[in-house]
């Protein structure tokens, strides 16, 4: 109750500092002002920058993902759960291995109700050799923003899943509230969302202390105007869905231009449906993580770049594991809802492990670029 009441208090000091200071907020404070923070000023600066974003038409690599939770003293049983990468529109799944150790230990591949595959496992106590590989080839395609069509109703029956709020990321008064001030003039989907977009971009940044891709409780996230993918988007998720927008996380892990470890490379963007056009990607993550790691103006060309890119389109650099929030497994895991499953899930005696832990969990990725 109390962190409701901070968090209440810090987003209405938001929006008053932002009606006091409309600068901060992405709003103008001059035409000019909003022209340099919108779109690059000359024709030289956009063919400088252009560069930056010339990403291939499609990436390939071969992932090794390695478990051994031998170490984890139990005194009923070992459970894992690993996010199962498929096929669809834009990545192709092929070359899947699955290897346990002890062959008389049994795997099964399953869905939940959102439609997201896993590896599950399951060891005895008196299993001592708890070993699973788990590879496979993909080849991700670049994503490239499709040209909107007339916007249309959007049905809230059959988007549902995609309105409602979770455990981190409530549709409440706050939520609304915020939402309604950033898009309030905006009368069409594109514009609320692209006016979303940008209140993220200006007045959010990327923390790197923050652990793994961060846990996603989005009025926490507002509260601090920073954090890593997960926080950044479930803020995202959470102005839009109390708009009336249907939109979703996807998790998965990015892909490198070389071999190498990848087992902290987890990543979150997300999607929202744009009525009429269909699903439309954002990833207004990278754009901050770029502003941070070259340590840009926002309103420079460069960091401009980057924002008109990831409206719409993503770089191949990636591969999609699963969507949404508190989940149930299948089968049903103990110690209650998942927040996301972009990383492995394991539970010893009913006790949840901590996934950002890697060594302590038991895990290792590799990924190897394709000959």
């Amino acid at each position: 109750m109390k962190k409701k009441l901070m968090t209440s208090i810090l987003i209405a000091s938001l929006l008053m500092t932002r009606a006091s200071n409309p600068l901060i907020y992405g709003q103008e404070e001059s035409s000019n002002e909003a022209e340099s923070s919108q779109e690059m000023s000359t024709e030289s600066a956009e063919a400088d920058t252009a560069s930056l974003v010339d990403f291939p038409e499609e990436h390939s690599g071969h992932f090794v993902q390695e478990f051994d939770l031998s170490h984890h003293e139990a005194k009923d049983k070992v459970r894992l759960w690993i996010p199962y990468a498929e096929s669809n529109d834009y990545q192709e799944i092929s070359n899947v291995k699955i290897e346990v150790s002890d062959e008389s230990v049994e795997y099964e591949v399953t869905e939940d109700e959102l439609g997201n595959k896993m590896i599950y496992v399951e060891w005895p106590a008196d299993q001592k050799d708890r070993k699973l590989t788990y590879s496979f080839d993909v080849t991700r395609k670049r994503v490239d923003k499709p040209e909107f069509k007339e916007e249309e109703a959007i049905d809230k029956d059959e988007f549902a899943q995609y309105l409602t709020g979770s455990k981190l990321v409530p549709i409440g008064d706050e939520m609304k509230e915020l939402s309604d001030e950033i898009s309030q003039e905006d009368a069409t989907v594109e514009d609320k969302v692209r006016a979303i977009y940008k209140w993220i971009f200006d007045n959010m940044v990327r923390n790197d202390d923050v652990v793994g891709c961060g846990t996603g409780d989005a009025l926490d996230s507002i509260a601090s105007l920073d954090g890593k993918c997960t926080d950044i988007h479930s803020v995202f998720i959470g102005l839009t869905r109390a708009q009336g927008i249907p939109s979703r996380e996807v998790f998965g892990v990015r892909m490198k231009d070389e071999d190498g470890d990848v087992t902290g490379s987890q990543h979150c963007w997300v999607e929202y449906y744009q009525p009429g056009t269909g699903w439309v990607a954002i990833d207004v993550a990278d754009v901050l993580k770029m502003v941070l790691n070259k340590e840009l103006d926002k309103s420079s060309p460069e960091a401009q770049t980057y924002y008109d890119y990831y409206y719409g389109n993503l770089d191949p650099m990636r591969v999609a594991f699963s969507t949404g929030r508190d989940l149930t497994l299948n089968p049903e895991q103990e110690a209650g809802p998942v927040n996301q499953f972009g990383y492995p899930y394991a539970e010893v005696d009913g006790q949840a492990l901590d996934c950002y832990q890697a060594e302590d969990f038991g895990y290792h990725f590799d990924y190897q670029l394709a000959e």
